[in-house]
């Protein structure tokens, strides 16, 4: 696995160029993970087999360029030999790249060419799909891409997103522990505030902050899995029993369950990301001018 940030002018939007690939054996055909809720995604797939369920679906294949919107639950994922490039979108990513409510796409993925939505980075889907480019020509790909799109979104206005930037900001913030704690840093009032992150977000204000609390003690744990759950709690968790509800909600198991999984995937990524981006989940990605 092999990461990328955007350059500068383009980390408001992306939160990192991932690039996977995949070598299984006739013993072991398939790699299966089960990642942690994320910001949305764009994939684009060249792999024998791939095959994604969010929460309690069915598992089913992956499209060559399939989009999951913000993820509030767990993604089983599992895939045989190949290659996968990833597009990791902040809100602010989304709201001014994609002609859709964030929340109508939350927890689930779809066939992106077949959506309207999506329809600007059909081109870059085209680009990929002609063969395996491997990594330095299909970050170049996609990086002259993503100029070209946000550039044209800066010309028609949508760009400056500053009250998604503000909650964005607040959401990593580990002080914010309450939906009245979130409304009054960003200065709106409540209701305002639940329309636009179900519309740039995804979710509920509170739900927002429920997840954000858990993704911070995930990725302590993920980083060194030798840590006890106690070890690894957010301060915001009243107990361990606060806890293995948050783990159930998000990922459909209790802690042990989890920790007795093989992470081939969210491993490789967390300490990547831990490298380049300095958080080892993408929902810790702190937006751009935030120290």
């Amino acid at each position: 696995m092999r990461l990328a940030l955007p350059r500068k002018e383009l980390r408001p939007f992306v939160t990192t160029y991932y690039y996977t690939e995949a070598q299984c054996s006739a013993r072991e055909p398939l790699l299966e993970d089960y990642l942690h809720p994320k910001w949305p995604n764009l994939r684009f797939i060249h792999a024998q087999t791939c095959e994604s369920a969010v929460g309690g679906e069915e598992l089913r294949a992956v499209p060559f360029f399939a989009a999951t919107g913000p993820t509030s639950r767990t993604a089983r994922f599992r895939m045989g030999s190949g290659q996968i490039w990833r597009i990791g979108l902040m809100p602010l990513g989304w709201a001014a790249l994609v002609e859709a409510r964030a929340g109508d796409y939350a927890d689930r993925f779809v066939d992106a060419l077949a959506d309207r939505a999506f329809s600007a980075f059909h081109p870059l889907a085209r680009a990929l799909a002609q063969g395996e480019a491997g990594f330095a020509p299909g970050l170049e790909l996609i990086e002259q891409h993503m100029d070209r799109i946000v550039a044209r979104s800066a010309a028609i206005g949508v760009l400056s997103g500053g009250p998604i930037r503000a909650v964005n900001a607040a959401l990593v913030d580990p002080e914010i522990a309450t939906v009245a704690q979130l409304a009054e840093r960003v200065g709106m009032n409540v209701r305002s505030l639940e329309r636009l992150t179900r519309r740039a977000f995804g979710f509920t204000p509170k739900l927002l902050l429920r997840r954000q609390r858990f993704l911070r003690s995930l990725a302590q744990f993920v980083l060194d899995p030798s840590l006890k759950w106690l070890d690894a709690l957010d301060c915001q968790y009243h107990d361990q029993a606060h806890f293995v509800r948050d783990v159930k909600r998000f990922m459909g198991m209790n802690p042990s369950e989890y920790a007795r999984l093989d992470k081939p995937f969210l491993a490789a990524a967390a300490r990547a990301r831990m490298e380049i981006a300095g958080e080892a989940v993408q929902g810790l990605h702190r937006p751009q001018g935030v120290a």
